[in-house]
This record gives C-alpha cells, structure tokens and sequence, in this order.
C-alpha cells in the first residue's frame, strides 16, 4: 500500500492506493462504492485481467484516504486524475462498483466496466419521501434530525453526510448517453441497492453497451470474478 498527497483546487488529499505489476503497458483502475474501500476490490479482482496492470484506490474520505471537503461526482473524479497524473499513469479500463461507478465513467475510458453502478436516481417510495419531509421539517425549526440519516450515514463526519446527499441526488444520464466508448454492464439480479431499472436505463443510454445481469444482490462481483474478467476481455 502506498500514500500519495495530491493537490485540486487548493484542497488537499492523502490518497491510498495499491498496484499490481503485471509488467504491461496498459492499466486498469479499481473504484469501490460508498462506504467500501480499496481491499475489497483487490481481494475480488487481483488475479484477473492480468494483461493489464492494477491500480487499486481508496475514494477521499474512505479507508485510508483522507477528505475534509463536501465534494461531488466530477470533484472525485478530478481528484482521481490527478493522482493518476502524479504517477504517471494513462488508464485503459476503469472498473466501478456502485459509486465508483461514477467516477469510473467520468474517467472516460476507453473501455468501462460497471458494477451495480450509481448515476441514476432511485424511485423514492412513499415512506422514503416521507422521511425526507420531517428531516426537512426538523431542519427548518433547529432540531437535530439524525434519526432520518440512511444507514451509511451513521457516525459519518459532516463533509461525508452531505457528499453522500449529493451523490445521492446526482443524475448522470446525461455522461452516461454522451459516453462513447465500449462499455460493460454487469449487474445482480436481486439488487434493491440500485435496481435492476437502473441497470436497463444506463444500457439503454449508452450506445455501444452490453448488459450481463447476474445472480446476487448489489455485491454480486466478489462471487464472479472470472467470469466478468473473460467477457470484458474475450
């Protein structure tokens, strides 16, 4: 594991990350979701894809990398950049997992590989919409509303809460049709984490997409390692 102090707009970030030599001369990133960390996509993934070398990375404010700021999709993304700038390195395929599916496609790689990926707003049912009402009530008359947090957000620091509402909010839609390169969309079949829709919106969206769904819920990968490494790479 190595640490790297990187510098965006002023703000600074201690970023952790892990490499994997292969001794090639193209790469692969490894993004994990909210609330994740680097480890879980190396311990899933470190014997695949073994004609590209890995790059494993922990997001600001996850596992060993530091965030002291209230950062969107784009401002995670920039940051990655510019760690990947400081090595040196040019990526061929990003790989993202749910949040850092996101950021994996603001990489705009020349192949993209998603995971039960975020960037399509979910479908509030009527309790969540209403939850979302009283903590806006609470927040309006002062009174400390944390009973309302989803359940990533207990014991999260401020700056982390009010990432989480953004990322939460965000629609990619847009990145995701405007995305031109090959991409692969890899889902578990019982995910109520991001829906099954969402898997069929982003294929739909992006032109030259395939949809692999999978059985298992929102971590269905860690069961299918090879198989998604044969089908991006056949």
């Amino acid at each position: 594991m190595a640490l790297r102090e990187i510098f965006v707009d002023n703000k600074k970030f201690d970023l952790s990350y892990i490499i994997k030599n292969n001794n090639s001369p193209y790469w692969v990133i490894f993004l994990h979701g909210w609330g994740s960390n680097k480890e879980l996509l190396q311990d899933t993934f470190l014997n695949t894809f073994t004609s590209y070398n890995h790059i494993y990375v922990d997001l600001p404010g996850f596992g060993n990398s530091t965030n002291d700021y209230i950062l969107d999709s784009r401002q995670y993304s920039d940051v990655i950049c510019a760690l990947l700038d400081a090595l040196g390195i040019k990526i061929d395929v990003a790989v993202g997992h749910s949040f850092g599916g996101k950021i994996a496609i603001l990489l705009n790689p020349k192949i993209l590989v998603l995971l039960s990926s975020a960037g399509i707003p979910k479908v509030k049912n009527i309790k969540v919409k209403l939850k979302i009402k009283l903590a806006k009530i609470c927040k309006f008359l002062g009174l400390k509303n944390t009973i309302f947090r989803t359940k990533d957000a207990y014991n999260m620091p401020q700056n982390m809460y009010e990432c989480l509402k953004i990322a939460i909010s965000e629609d990619l839609s847009y990145v995701f049709a405007n995305f031109k390169n090959k991409a692969f969309i890899f889902w578990g079949k019982y995910d109520d984490i991001t829906p099954i829709y969402m898997a069929e919106k982003i294929h739909s969206i992006i032109d030259n997409s395939k949809l692999h769904i999978l059985e298992g819920d929102h971590f269905f990968f860690v069961k299918y390692p090879k198989i998604i490494d044969r089908i991006v790479n056949e």
